[in-house]
């Protein structure tokens, strides 16, 4: 049997909607009609006997819509109007009192107003419910207190009031009504007729909204403490920069900060230098470890990590920048214009790693800078001569006192671009001691599968080299270790030849010193056989820097004797060059007038270029020692030795004595003894002297030679004759022989030298000697057997000539 007693009526009243509210019995409830369905209700109510139905609609909806049947819920509340107020929007504010609890059983429309037949349920609770009752008091005046407990803005007042109720029904709407947050709880609540059920679904709902609001109450204590901690770190910071502002020692944190957030920078990096902004701003001031830190921020964010300059892609421009700024190196400006022809068509092609040898002053420095020019990329050199710390090409770890980042970064830095052309200088002359290998190191940075993540030491970041154009310079690849010469394409420049000697002077070297020298070509004028006169007796070199020189001490002297003597101009001629730079300094290389015996005229290519290299031979009575003297190489020394076993094995064919080597001293010297002489191309030079020396033979004076000799008397190829033709054709000879092997390299040589120049290809030692020898008259039988001789001359018009020799005796 129900505990307590229930009362049912049926009666027709108008509905007012309810939004985000509910009303209960019993309780006075403040609300707002903003649609016309509840204001047409509220005005009929008005006018009998003030009963509404309150209901709440069960969608969310807009103040002013008119809600459907089925957007309400099916139980609410009848109560009676206290008072209406009109508000300033037009709007009515009501203020009514709840009666009972009653369910719809249907809706009535007509026109706005919506009227419902209801069933109204009152339900008494004898005796407030017994013990029973007094015990479901309880429990909800407990819940209602543990749940104050976590709302401190909640007013007293409300656990005043409900102590005053002892109805548990009444209690339960009233702490339903002002404790629930959200509608559709209260609906529940109110939708609940039996009093004892409606106390135990609130309890069970103040339950879970204790447990809410107690981790409510959690977060909310471990958020305060945060922020109290960090107010508090922000007050003293605060504080720290008010006191280092009165002593005039600002912190930079803040800078870096937005220095870091405005440079846009790939985000591991950013992330790395916010950290150490972090570790900068706990630090104390003025202590060493910030000043690293504000040393290593300031280094990485000089570095431009994103910034680039635009390639200029345009292979014909290129092309007129590079001819402009020098003259010769074809080679070089052949591969950079080809470079910048598929970059054309391939933007995406990965940058070249070049590397430039040839002699000092050849122009390999300048040529670089040029190429930066002409590709409108940023120039930086780097001097690598007599680095021997690998830490100088990755840098020091930043925790040393004194470290700096390695010579890449601080290049990338300079250049202010991630995408500049590198110059490496003097690759070459590096080397290695206990703090490392340097050559190692380089061997990432050159390599274009590894240096898109190249790590420096001191920043500790990646950083990607594969957008740098690197060119390197040496003078000899006999220093560059292996590994590091495969990962660079190795273009070889040869040195200046008298032409274009010439051709630099006038356009670049004279231009260039009047200019530093405050004259202009109408005020000095240096003829062409000035330059000549200084080209051949001031200055040997492979490349130009004496030459220059030489050209700014006229530049001083006319300068002076301008002034000095008040005239318009002053002309150099060749007649002129001693009394400015005084005496020849050089004296030239000539072959001899007359044929000699045991003299031959051979040739060698030096760093200068190529000379004449005479080798003299003297035979004398003796043991058969063989002495060699002229400072020569180990290489030269077994050439000789060659030479002689040679001559012993067709000695005689020639008419020498088979034991020459026991009763004769050899003799062989090359002159100029101080200057080092190494190499093989003497061989087929010291067999034609020990020959003439041995047979009293001439050797015809105006023949030069070069070539390596084998034991089987077979010529072999040598390198540098562009220079030695050179050589051979100042020194005044007309006949030069050459290894046969050495046919392709005749496309190279200066024009000058192939239109004076008469080539013979030798295959074997006994042409040279055939060619070499001035024939006598008491020759023996097999030295007057022909021997057919081929003769190139490669400045005929059309293929290359062959002349055939018939030596006579």
């Amino acid at each position: 049997m129900p505990s307590y007693i229930e009362k049912a009526e049926q009666i027709t009243l108008p509905v007012a909607v309810l939004r985000d509210t509910v009303a209960f019995p019993s309780i006075p409830i403040n609300f707002e009609i903003t649609d016309d369905a509840s204001s047409a209700a509220l005005k009929k109510a008005s006018i009998g006997n003030a009963l509404l139905f309150l209901v709440t609609a069960c969608e969310s909806l807009s103040a002013s819509a008119n809600p459907r049947e089925d957007q309400l819920y099916r139980v609410g509340t009848v109560a009676k109007i206290k008072q209406m107020l009109r508000t300033p929007e037009g709007n009515t504010r009501v203020i009514a009192e709840g009666f009972t609890r009653a369910v719809v059983t249907e809706f009535h429309k007509t026109g706005d107003l919506l009227e419902a037949d209801l069933i109204c349920k009152s339900v008494y609770l004898p005796d407030n419910g017994g013990v029973r009752g007094t015990a479901c008091v309880r429990e909800l005046l407990d819940a209602l207190e543990s749940n104050l407990h976590f709302l401190p803005s909640a007013s007293a007042d409300l656990v005043t009031s409900a102590k005053q109720l002892e109805d548990p029904a009444l209690l339960a709407d009233f702490i339903a009504g002002n404790l629930l947050v959200k509608t559709p709880d209260k609906q529940t609540v109110l939708e609940c007729f039996d009093p004892f059920a409606r106390t135990e679904v609130l309890l069970l709902m103040l339950q879970q909204e204790s447990a809410i609001l107690a981790e409510e109450a959690s977060i909310r204590r471990k958020v305060n403490a945060r922020m109290n901690r960090n107010q508090q770190e922000y007050y003293l910071r605060e504080q720290m920069k008010v006191i280092q502002e009165e002593l005039g020692e600002g912190s930079d944190v803040e800078e870096f900060r937005h220095r870091i957030l405005e440079a846009a920078l790939p985000q591991e990096v950013e992330e790395k230098l916010l950290k150490e902004v972090d570790r900068l701003s706990k630090a104390p001031f003025g202590s060493a470890e910030a000043t690293v830190i504000a040393n290593y921020l300031d280094t990485c964010l000089d570095i431009p990590w994103k910034k680039t300059t635009k390639d200029r892609v345009n292979f014909t421009n290129v092309q007129k920048v590079l001819d402009n700024d020098h003259n010769g190196l074809e080679k070089v400006k052949e591969r950079i214009v080809e470079y910048i022809a598929v970059k054309q068509l391939n933007p995406e092609l990965r940058n070249q790693i070049l590397c430039l040898v040839g002699p000092p002053g050849v122009g390999k420095t300048s040529i670089a800078a040029s190429i930066a020019k002409a590709m409108n990329r940023k120039y930086v050199r780097i001097s690598l001569g007599g680095v021997r710390d690998e830490a100088d090409i990755r840098g020091h770890r930043k925790t040393y006192i004194g470290a700096m980042p390695g010579r890449i970064i601080s290049a990338l830095t300079q250049a202010g671009v991630k995408n500049p052309m590198i110059l490496l200088d003097e690759i070459d002359k590096m080397s290695r001691d206990g703090h490392g290998d340097p050559t190692s190191a380089m061997l990432e940075v050159l390599d274009g599968e590894q240096n898109k993540a190249f790590r420096d030491h001191f920043v500790e970041l990646p950083f990607d080299l594969s957008h740098c154009m690197f060119i390197a310079t040496a003078n000899s690849l006999e220093n560059i270790p292996r590994p590091l010469l495969d990962r660079m394409e190795i273009i070889q420049l040869s040195i200046y030849t008298k032409r274009e000697k010439l051709e630099i002077a006038k356009d670049h070297l004279i231009p260039k010193q009047l200019r530093r020298h405050g004259l202009s070509r109408r005020t000095l004028r240096i003829t062409e056989a000035a330059l000549t006169e200084i080209i051949d007796y001031y200055t040997r070199e492979a490349g130009v820097r004496n030459l220059e020189r030489a050209i700014a001490s006229l530049c001083r002297k006319a300068g002076k004797k301008l002034l000095a003597e008040d005239c318009g101009r002053v002309v150099i001629d060749a007649a002129d060059v001693e009394s400015y730079l005084g005496v020849r300094k050089l004296l030239p290389e000539t072959v001899d007038i007359d044929d000699q015996i045991g003299c031959v005229n051979g040739l060698a290519y030096t760093e200068l270029g190529g000379s004449l290299l005479k080798v003299e031979v003297a035979v004398l009575e003796g043991s058969g020692k063989i002495e060699t003297t002229g400072s020569l190489g180990d290489v030269m020394k077994e050439s000789a030795q060659i030479a002689v076993s040679y001559v012993r094995s067709i000695a005689a064919r020639y008419g020498i004595p088979t034991d020459f080597y026991k009763t004769k001293d050899i003799h062989i010297h090359f002159p100029e003894g101080a200057t080092p002489k190494d190499g093989p191309s003497a061989g087929v030079t010291m067999v034609t002297a020990l020959v003439s020396a041995l047979t009293d033979t001439p050797v015809r004076s105006h023949v030069a030679m070069t070539g390596e000799v084998s034991l089987r008397g077979n010529v072999l190829p040598i390198g540098g004759l562009k220079e030695k033709t050179m050589a051979a054709y100042t020194a005044g000879a007309t006949t030069v022989l050459i290894p046969e092997a050495n046919l392709r390299d005749l496309e190279e040589i200066d024009p000058l030298a192939k239109e004076n120049l008469t080539f013979i290809p030798c295959k074997r030692a006994e042409e040279v000697l055939n060619h070499a020898l001035v024939p006598q008259p008491t020759a023996t039988a097999e030295s007057e057997k022909a021997v057919a001789a081929s003769v190139y001359l490669p400045n005929s018009a059309s293929q290359t000539t062959r002349i055939h020799f018939h030596s006579q005796g």
